[in-house]
């Protein structure tokens, strides 16, 4: 198992990742500054896709599809986060332009 880092470390990495794509990136919501889980709103032409933070089956890090397959409405992103963020109030949301849906950071995406 990989070693774990600090979520605001990785919020940190990834939207400097995203500025030197050229794409904007913005934190949404902060959440705890050492063990929060974290969820990417990935913003493109037809909708958003949400990532949901999980560890694959060898416990390493991973993305899952939270909205689904495709992309969702802005409204359909807003009440999964809602849900998730009353779950769980130490969650960061972090939101990236993505017009061909792929996160500025490297992914595993299950």
């Amino acid at each position: 198992m990989e070693p774990r880092v600090k979520a605001g470390i990785w919020v940190s990495m990834a939207t400097r990742l995203s500025d030197i794509a050229g794409r904007p990136a913005a934190v949404i919501r902060k959440g705890d500054p050492d063990a929060g889980g974290i969820l990417c709103v990935l913003r493109g032409r037809e909708g958003l896709v949400v990532l949901s933070q999980v560890r694959d089956a060898e416990g390493r890090p991973a993305w899952l599809r939270a909205t689904g397959p495709a992309p969702v409405e802005e409204q359909a992103a807003d009440a999964y986060i809602e849900r998730q963020v009353k779950r769980d109030p130490d969650l960061w949301v972090v939101e990236f332009e993505a017009p061909d849906f792929k996160p500025p950071f490297e992914a595993k995406i299950l």
